[in-house]
């Protein structure tokens, strides 16, 4: 029997993302058993500084990967909103399951919408990207620094009483949370972080026999989309400490995509629109990048990254 091991973290939305890889791998073939191995990264051990401040992104993937490069795992299952863009020598992401919601939602437990706020209220984000953008919006917002999983961040909007929380729509759902959704905020209002909302399976290049098994859960359109948000962030160099915001969707072969930089106190935002083939999502990717640091978003970039 040929035996797969998904490196996963242990957070219950990690869990639930592998243990949907695992069912639907065992599901479509026979004879293969699936197992998890459970680790901690860095980004679930600190848990009371902002990631922007501790290294963003590779926070959630680089125990995982070592794992697998070191032969102990043979894929790991990640939020692709969680995955660096440049990936260690000898791994790839095999498969980009089908997206879920990739929209923010809006969770209040006093009021029943964005609109109804009051002047001042308190908003729990640990997203630079949302904080841009709220603020762009609402400047008289106070926001603050909300980490944790997704129980611990609906227990802080009581506990810290809070105004209203920001999380992932597709998070929520994933994990049966839906009714805990006041509001979903369109993507017009809140640009949703590049890949929000899909899975991916990182995997070792070399490994033909087990990306045999799991390239069935590979979604083209899927892929078209995370590809060209994740060229456009790759060519702002864009990580955890600025607001980056990217949201691509795929009409009969014609790719449209939505990029966003913004300031953190949201008093610039640098916003948008461009299509082309699903062929060149790419080059979509990196040319709606290059438009807005020709715009003047690269001097946001500069005073971010402290360059």
């Amino acid at each position: 029997m040929k035996k797969i091991t998904i490196a996963t973290r242990g957070s219950g939305l990690a869990l639930w993302q592998s243990n949907w890889v695992k069912s639907q791998i065992e599901l479509h073939n026979e004879g293969v058993e699936v197992e998890l191995m459970i680790m901690k990264t860095q980004g679930d051990i600190i848990l009371d500084v902002p990631l922007a401040k501790v290294g963003g992104k590779g926070l959630f993937v680089k125990e995982l990967e070592t794992a697998m490069l070191e032969g102990r795992a043979d894929i790991a299952v990640h939020s692709m909103k969680d995955v660096p863009t440049e990936l260690p020598d000898g791994l790839f992401l095999a498969s980009i399951c089908e997206r879920e919601d990739p929209r923010d939602a809006f969770v209040s437990t006093t009021v029943d919408s964005f609109a109804a706020l009051p002047q001042g209220a308190r908003i729990g984000t640990s997203s630079l990207r949302r904080q841009a953008q709220l603020l762009n919006r609402r400047p008289d917002l106070e926001i603050l620094p909300l980490r944790g999983n997704v129980g611990t961040r609906l227990r802080k909007l009581t506990d810290e009483k809070l105004d209203a929380i920001i999380l992932a729509t597709a998070g929520l759902k994933r994990l049966d949370r839906a009714d805990a959704i006041t509001e979903y905020m369109s993507v017009e209002d809140s640009l949703p972080a590049v890949a929000q909302g899909a899975v991916g399976i990182e995997a070792r290049v070399d490994d033909i026999e087990t990306l045999s098994i799991i390239d069935f859960l590979d979604h083209d359109e899927t892929r078209v989309a995370v590809e060209a948000e994740r060229a456009f962030l790759a060519r702002l160099e864009g990580g955890c400490q600025v607001p980056i915001a990217a949201h691509a969707t795929l009409n009969e072969g014609k790719l449209t995509l939505t990029g966003l930089v913004g300031a953190i106190d949201g008093t610039k935002i640098f916003k948008e629109i461009r299509s082309a083939s699903q062929c060149d999502r790419t080059s979509l990717g990196v040319g709606l990048a290059e438009t807005l640091l020709n715009q003047g978003a690269g001097e946001i970039l500069k005073e971010a990254y402290g360059s």
